[in-house]
């Protein structure tokens, strides 16, 4: 049995919130230079460098890359031979993203009802999904949802009898209808079978992977080429202005479901796709 210490937890999630705010991915930024040099309109190309240079003040200074930090979404994949000391492992990651926003001086977005609207004024609590896999590994995943994109997220219950075109037109349509304010080009999160609510878990989920790595399922890898073509057909372009490049990438995660239905989740991004990795 492997021990891991709550504190470390902490001290990992705050330093995953920093980086997660102020460094963009580097899957992100080379999806965005080379969208740069594939554009021909001149306001694109001007808003896809100002996206560039932001990103590089952010590193620089160690500042928000968006003035939405949003709410942290962490993601904890955990050995079944690990036991935590020291504390629950949600009081841990919750401390540290209270440490990690209070240093990084993020703004603090989140409220402890949905209904009375007060802020916590931690950024607390984080959403946090565990999975339980086998060996003695701590693997941990920040990410960083603003709610101008997250707002404009959508979920259908297919009937099973539907059609790939079907469903490639609900994904489409969701996109479009997000527009500028989800601060495009975006990265369109899917998540394909389960229930209700684990396809939206997968389409969250999905946007933790890189996305200038290739889908491992083949099937599911010629759905992310087509739709992200027919994305950035749509003219919305950087920030709804128009041109070549309304969305950097495509990530599509898929399980079984049952046979009476067919649930599909999409979970739209910001240019600033914000997320971090790090390990115990």
């Amino acid at each position: 049995m492997r021990k891991v210490s709550a504190g470390a937890i902490t001290e990992l999630v705050s330093k995953l919130c920093i980086e997660s705010n102020t460094r963009l991915r580097s899957d992100i930024r080379r999806a965005i230079s080379s969208a740069l040099r594939r554009e021909t309109a001149g306001r694109a190309k001007k808003l896809l460098q100002m996206l560039l240079d932001n990103a590089d003040s952010a590193l620089k200074e160690r500042i928000a890359i968006c003035q939405d930090t949003g709410m942290a979404a962490v993601f904890a994949e955990i050995g079944q031979d690990v036991h935590v000391t020291g504390g629950p492992l949600e009081a841990a990651v919750n401390e540290g993203v209270r440490r990690g926003y209070k240093e990084g001086y993020f703004r603090k977005s989140v409220v402890a009802s949905p209904l009375s609207r007060k802020n916590t004024g931690t950024n607390t609590p984080a959403i946090l999904h565990t999975d339980i896999v086998p060996g003695n590994s701590f693997k941990i995943w920040v990410m960083a949802k603003g709610f101008g994109s997250e707002n404009k997220s959508a979920l259908k219950m297919f009937n099973p009898t539907v059609s790939e075109d079907e469903i490639i037109d609900f994904i489409i349509s969701v996109a479009k209808e997000a527009g500028p304010d989800a601060c495009p080009p975006f990265v369109v999160g899917v998540g394909i079978g389960g229930t209700f609510d684990y396809a939206a878990h997968l389409a969250k989920k999905s946007l933790l992977r890189k996305i200038d790595k290739k889908n491992k399922d083949p099937k599911l890898a010629a759905l992310e080429k087509k739709l992200l073509e027919k994305l950035n057909k749509l003219d919305v372009g950087p920030m709804g202005l128009g041109g070549k490049t309304t969305a950097l990438g495509v990530s599509i995660l898929s399980v079984a479901t049952h046979i009476a239905g067919l649930p599909v989740a999409v979970n739209i991004s910001c240019h600033a796709t914000r997320s971090a990795y790090g390990t115990l």
